[in-house]
């Protein structure tokens, strides 16, 4: 089947106006023979010395790559845009599209290669095709460009394609120079528009004198004498046949002239007769009669010359005039024959009119139908609506009466949690004293700890294997990582005299405290003392990495260690009959347990000396806290640490450690600093009994706030999710917020999605995710019971679901 090849531009009026006179002219309703239509495009690519932005054109280099791809993305979307919108307009005709590459080459010569390359027989050009890749800014240019182009094509187009012209929706047929141009009405009839004829008075004097010079260079189906001008030449024509009857009249008084002429010859010959030289005359009679032959004889021969010049003149004029009327008579008929073909142009489209009336009222009926269903459609969704929205007033009632009740359940909650850690401090209170009274009472070097030989130090630790030796951010230790009785330990050598160390060893023994890092015995041989091990390092090894460990310390967790530093400093300082000195008290040495719990260690055991040794401790204690809340050391900083105010420290706060309640890091800044500047006080702040009861009551806070924080976005969470709308709030997992596929039981009483409570173990997190409260332990033990609850809820709930469809 045949195509339809038409080449739009990027006005896309124009383009609508050529495609429907296209449409309209070869695509019928009724017409098999045509295979679609195949919209030809200029694609302007984005130049590598100029780009065109919203100001126009500018130099590539002026700006960056990127927005040369922006500006190359941008055109490649608009002018996809653009023939989307061609595409649409065909409508239900099959449209394709081929894009033409702007370069160097003018496109009108692009277009010629195309129609032979593609074959095209019917070609439709719209003028602004042309018109919008002519490079000149000129309008006169540019129209001149658009009419070069347009008659390059028209001239070196292959004999089978038919080209077909339009602008502004009209057709349009090229002729040379000083011709007419003809277009189309609104009817789609044939008319012709007259050309501005600039021709001066010379040139038509000059036609009318030498009309075979005006014809010669003519091709012989373009005359200079075209239908257009035959009303130019009327009165020339009129002028002619006047001269016509003058000539004829003037005729008639020459043969009257002739006759007197011939009756004179007569006469003449009579007197010649007379005057014969023969004749009896004088000399000087027969001269003068010679003359006057003489003269008539050139008289007469002028007069001849003048008549043959005006018959050869009247010649050429009657030639002129009869052509003149041949042609006049041709264009007429060609005027006749295409107004008959417009005429049947026009019965055509009218009739191509009434079946798309009648399609459009078709079109109606069935849109009416469809409306009427619409409205049924609307209707029944409407009732739905209501009885949905019915549905939900009944659910947010049953979720504010779940609420009310889990709101009631948390106060009660709050109240045994209350209860618990009252009872929780007695039995602390309780361990303490006992652990005062075993170490009053111990005054040997045994004190229960055990003491091991060397060949248990050495089997414990691989012989003194360097990947045994357990190293610090800063620096490599004399501390292995041992196996002893099933158990990991700290295995430290001491290098210390005999004496001294077994001094250090019986203190050690002296001391148990939750946060002071325990001696599980001592091997006097190699003078080495056995610890417990610490999972999680130190504090500073933690505060120093990048790594996922060091992003989740939180605020809290710095708060609680805090705490929990001054309860064993506190538990030192305690020490009767005189208190016991750290005196190394540093980042480096404050170990964490695999639940993140702060414990002393590297402790030097002086005896207080006096109340200097006991400030010293508590300065240092206020820079672990300035470390904890900024995130870096602070020892070099220790003079200006004292004149520091919370203004300088809000500054510098650490972004690690999360957003801080309001109040609450100032409040933990001011003892930090309170703690640095001890020494400027009395005696009575030498004490870390104040320092622990603030920070106690901090962390307090702390966990009341996580609390709340942690109830608030429960409620967000059931108000927000529609899918776990209507699940049972037992069925839902506190940490993933998810209905659990395999429910486990902690140590804590509530239960957990298995992989949500082994992450939140493994993190580090030794505390309940929903109390904050220490677990006694990491058991897990599976809940069946909950897990068959479950699965017995989601088939009810199926079933439901597919009886309600």
């Amino acid at each position: 089947m045949e195509k339809i090849y038409v080449a739009v531009g990027n006005d896309l009026q124009e383009g609508f106006k050529t495609l429907e006179w296209a449409l309209r002219k070869w695509l019928p309703a009724d017409n098999p023979m045509i295979g679609g239509v195949v919209l030809v495009h200029v694609v302007r690519n984005v130049s590598n010395e100029f780009v065109y932005g919203p100001f126009g054109k500018f130099p590539a280099s002026s700006v960056s790559d990127k927005m040369v791809e922006v500006l190359k993305k941008q055109l490649q979307d608009e002018t996809e845009s653009l023939l989307h919108k061609y595409i649409a307009f065909c409508g239900q005709v099959k449209a394709e599209v081929v894009k033409i590459e702007k370069y160097d080459e003018p496109i009108y010569k692009l277009l010629v290669d195309l129609i032979s390359g593609l074959h095209m027989t019917k070609l439709v050009l719209d003028l602004t095709f042309i018109k919008a890749t002519a490079s000149s800014s000129s309008s006169s240019r540019k129209s001149r460009g658009v009419i070069r182009g347009s008659f390059y094509i028209h001239h070196h187009k292959p004999e089978f394609c038919e080209l077909y012209i339009v602008c502004g929706g009209k057709l349009v047929h090229l002729r040379e120079e000083d011709a007419e141009g003809v277009t189309e009405d609104d009817q789609g009839m044939m008319i012709t528009a007259k050309m501005r004829d600039k021709r001066s008075f010379k040139g038509w004097l000059e036609k009318m004198m030498f009309p075979d010079s005006y014809r010669a260079p003519l091709p012989t189906n373009q005359l200079d004498d075209t239908p257009n001008k035959w009303e130019d030449h009327v009165q020339e024509i009129e002028s002619y046949f006047q001269q016509l009857l003058s000539l004829k009249a003037d005729e008639v008084s020459n043969r009257d002239d002739d006759t007197g002429s011939g009756q004179n010859n007569h006469t003449d010959s009579a007197s010649l007769a007379r005057d014969d030289p023969n004749s009896d005359m004088s000399a000087a009679d027969k001269i003068e009669t010679l003359k006057r032959r003489i003269e008539e004889a050139h008289q007469t021969i002028e007069r001849k010359l003048t008549e043959a010049k005006i018959h050869a003149e009247g010649r050429l004029k009657a030639e002129r005039a009869i052509r003149l009327c041949n042609q006049q008579i041709e264009d007429l008929g060609t005027c006749l024959k295409e107004e008959r073909s417009s005429q049947a142009s026009l019965q055509k489209d009218l009739e191509m009119e009434r079946e798309q009336l009648q399609e459009v009222v078709t079109d109606t009926i069935e849109s009416k139908r469809r409306l009427n269903s619409l409205a049924q459609v609307q209707i029944e969704l409407s009732n739905k609506l209501r009885m949905s929205m019915l549905s939900k007033a009944q659910g947010e009632a049953r979720l504010e009466k779940a609420l009310l009740m889990r709101v009631e359940l948390v106060r009660e909650i709050e109240e045994l949690r209350r209860q618990r850690d009252v009872l929780r401090r007695r039995i602390e209170f309780c361990k303490e004293r006992d652990a005062i009274g075993m170490v009053t009472g111990l005054n040997e070097v045994k004190f229960g700890n055990r003491e091991y030989t060397t060949e248990n130090i050495r089997l414990a630790t691989d012989n003194f294997s360097d990947r045994r030796r357990i190293k610090s951010a800063r620096h490599q230790r004399n501390i292995y990582r041992g196996r002893i009785d099933h158990a990991t330990t700290a295995i430290k050598i001491c290098n210390l005299a005999l004496e001294a160390f077994e001094r250090k060893v019986r203190l050690l023994s002296q001391i148990r405290h939750p946060h002071v890092v325990a001696m599980v015995g001592f091997c006097r041989e190699l003078k080495c003392i056995i610890f417990e091990y610490m999972h999680n390092g130190s504090l500073q090894d933690i505060l120093n990495s990048s790594s996922k460990r060091s992003r989740d310390f939180m605020w809290h967790d710095r708060l609680r260690i805090a705490h929990e530093i001054s309860l064993g400093l506190g538990f030192l300082h305690s020490a009767k009959p005189r208190p016991i000195i750290h005196g190394r008290l540093s980042p480096s040495n404050i170990l964490l347990d695999h639940n993140l719990i702060a414990k002393l260690g590297g402790l030097g055991l002086l005896k207080c000396a006096s109340e200097n040794d006991v400030k010293s401790d508590i300065q240092a204690f206020g820079l672990v806290m300035l470390h904890l809340l900024t995130g870096s050391s602070c020892a070099e900083l220790f003079e200006e640490a004292r004149e520091m105010d919370w203004g300088v420290l809000a500054r510098v706060l650490d972004e690690r450690a999360g957003e801080w309640p309001e109040g609450l890091a100032e409040r933990f800044g001011e003892v930090a600093i309170r703690s640095i500047s001890i020494g400027n006080n009395g005696p009575g702040d030498s004490r870390m009994a104040a320092v622990i009861e603030e920070l106690g009551e901090m962390r307090r806070e702390a966990e009341a706030h996580l609390a709340i924080r942690m109830t608030a976005e429960e409620t967000s969470n059931l108000h927000g999710s529609d899918d776990l709308r209507g699940v049972p709030s037992g069925f839902l997992c506190p940490i993933f917020r998810d209905i659990m596929k395999n429910p486990h039981v902690a140590a804590d009483g509530f239960s957990y999605e298995l992989e949500a409570i082994q992450e939140w173990l493994w993190t580090g997190h030794g505390t309940s995710p929903m109390t904050n409260l220490r677990l006694d332990h990491k058991f897990l033990t599976p809940n069946h019971i909950l897990r068959s609850l479950i699965r017995d809820w989601q088939s009810q709930r199926s079933d439901t679901m597919s009886l309600e469809d």
